[in-house]
């Protein structure tokens, strides 16, 4: 969870009451968030005028509440949970002028980052500690909810210093010139990469759009750049505490948390407006996409909570009206339904996009009734009683029955390198089996495992060292390409052995075969005669010539089960050279079948 360093005696102050440590502790607890520290008693550092650092309240946020992700947010809602404040009205107020300021965006903007958003605050107000406030809710909001810029990228600028219309284009990074924040050098933006390449704050974003044909860039009508997200904003327009109308545009590649995050910046700091909050919405021109629409949109969304659910999931007996209370304290506006007594209209606030369900709704009520205050009952009233997956309950019987027959089981990680799991068992990539990583960061990890055999043997190599016979076992996941499914692959739960020692142990793993396929109730099939023709269920082994194992010393294993005949895996002893390639002196034999089979 995200830690908020607020200044102590600012935060008493905007809530109107002092509070020992203790008491704001327990205030906090009741509100869902929590105190992680007070450093009124601790070590502060004293800058160069030797001023004290002042007192600061660091505060565990929920990760949900992005909106409380500054001091803004975090007084506004105490102090609604509190009763002290009323909900807050946010506004859409066109200028003066009627005209509203529009961002045009090209088509091009498609192949780097194909959506804008913005809005205006007008008339603002700027303490310094508000300006510092303001700044960090857009660091917090970057490393938070836009993912490091990849998702959203956010733009502040004076809009005393630039003129509409905005465009929003994507441009070949020779083409752009312009003077980044706090430089006058004015530079290309191919020179503006590397200039920031050893840059430690700027550095770890330039990856972002570095690769592509075109870079994105926001101009005003004199083609003024505004900024070049997600990189850095142009220094002509840069805010201070004394920027009285400020232009927010943000860019990203996910529509709906750029949205998310138009929403809290103007929410959070629209209360500095000369109208608390009150903003100037700017019209988006996208009609290549049909995005054309009016940014930001704070009309709240409007949801229905039952209430009988509520009160089954607390515990609780309220009413629909105490209920309505109760989710006021949680900067909800909610009503009983006309429509259905069993039902609450609830608006929810444009900063709550976390709300998705009415088991949310419930959670607040939850909060703003007290955790402490709900009826206790015994556990009895609302227990499940859980069970393993059927494929789990399959892989523990079986690890079971290997251990118990003298194996030691292993557990190496599902990623291998493409040669061990093909070259190294002389087996061949048809480009269709394998599911690869995209971005592999060591050889060692290029592909999920098709096999169980390569973490078998390499655990035997690294264990060499140790007297022989070695026998070891896995019973875990593989994985396949399946064009056919929506995720485009499929696991396969496997059990593999491995026996490694001076003789070849064929025989020992054929019985770690039967005795695990006994356990499993499953017959071995013999060909005796008279039953040549007679399709009966069970297991058998015909031998097979595959360049994984010494010829004449491999089969694979057959099943039959309701009269269909399937091939679930293989046993043998290992060639030579796949031995050679793991690194292993004496001679070594596998076993390996899919147990979904028996499901």
């Amino acid at each position: 969870m995200p830690t908020i360093s607020v200044d102590k005696a600012e935060l008493y102050k905007e809530l109107g009451q002092e509070y020992t440590t203790e008491e704001f502790e327990e205030l906090c607890f009741e509100f869902g968030i929590e105190l992680d520290e007070d450093t009124s008693n601790s070590e502060r550092p004293i800058d160069a005028n030797g001023k004290q650092e002042p007192a600061q309240l660091k505060i565990e946020i929920p990760a949900n509440r992005y909106d409380m992700l500054c001091f803004e947010g975090i007084a506004l809602m105490l102090n609604i949970f509190r009763g002290k404040t009323p909900l807050p009205n946010y506004k859409l107020v066109p200028p003066k002028n009627g005209k509203l300021e529009t961002i045009t965006v090209h088509a091009d903007t498609t192949k780097v980052r194909p959506y804008v958003s913005g809005a205006i605050l007008r008339n603002i107000a700027f303490t310094q500690e508000s300006y510092d406030s303001f700044i960090s809710l857009q660091d917090k909001l970057h490393q938070n909810l836009a993912r490091q810029r990849t998702l959203v990228a956010i733009g502040t600028h004076d809009l005393d210093t630039i003129k509409g219309p905005f465009t929003y284009e994507a441009l070949p990074p020779k083409d752009i010139k312009f003077a980044p924040l706090n430089q006058t050098k004015e530079m290309d933006a191919a020179e503006l990469m590397e200039f920031y390449d050893s840059d430690k704050h700027l550095g770890k974003y330039l990856h972002i759009i570095r690769d592509k044909p075109v870079y994105p860039v926001i101009y005003d009508s004199q083609r003024i750049v505004c900024s070049m997200p997600p990189i850095i904003n142009g220094d002509h327009s840069k805010i201070s505490v004394k920027t009285k109308n400020i232009f927010i545009e943000m860019t990203g590649t996910d529509r709906t948390k750029l949205e998310i995050v138009n929403n809290i910046m103007v929410a959070m700091f629209s209360q500095y407006c000369a109208e608390p909050f009150t903003i100037e919405p700017v019209q988006i021109i996208s009609e290549h996409n049909g995005e054309t629409r009016q940014t930001p949109d704070i009309n709240p969304r409007n949801m229905e909570a039952e209430v009988d659910y509520i009160n089954r999931c607390c515990g609780l007996s309220e009413s629909p009206e105490r209920i309505c209370e109760l989710l006021t304290k949680m900067c909800y506006s909610a009503k009983p339904s006309s429509k259905d007594k069993n039902l609450i209209e609830v608006s929810v606030p444009p900063t709550r996009a976390d709300i998705l369900h009415q088991c949310d709704i419930m959670e607040d009520v939850a909060i703003a009734y007290g955790f402490n205050n709900l009826p206790r009952s015994s556990p009895s009233k609302s227990s499940t009683i859980g069970q393993p997956l059927l494929i789990n309950k399959l892989g523990d019987i079986v690890r079971l029955e290997a251990a118990m027959a003298g194996w030691s089981e292993t557990m190496p990680l599902i990623l291998c390198s493409h040669d061990e799991n093909f070259a190294w068992l002389n087996r061949k990539d048809d480009g269709k089996t394998a599911v690869r990583l995209a971005n592999p960061k060591t050889a060692e990890y290029q592909i999920v495992r098709t096999s169980l055999l390569p973490g078998l043997l390499k655990t035997i190599r690294e264990n060499k060292k140790h007297s022989v016979p070695i026998k070891v076992f896995e019973v875990s996941d593989v994985a396949f390409k399946d064009l056919s499914l929506e995720r485009k692959s499929r696991n396969e739960r496997h059990f593999a052995a491995a026996f490694y020692g001076k003789s070849s142990g064929f025989e020992i793993v054929h019985g770690l075969l039967d005795r695990v396929l006994l356990m499993l109730k499953t017959a071995f099939l013999t060909r005796e005669e008279g039953l040549e023709d007679v399709e009966l269920d069970g297991y058998w082994i015909e031998e097979i010539d595959e360049p994984t194992y010494l010829p004449g010393r491999a089969a694979a294993i057959y099943l039959r089960l309701a009269g269909k005949k399937i091939r679930i895996g293989e046993l043998g002893v290992l060639h030579p050279s796949v031995l050679k390639q793991f690194e292993l002196p004496f001679v070594c034999s596998t076993l390996e079948l899919n147990l979904e089979a028996f499901l």
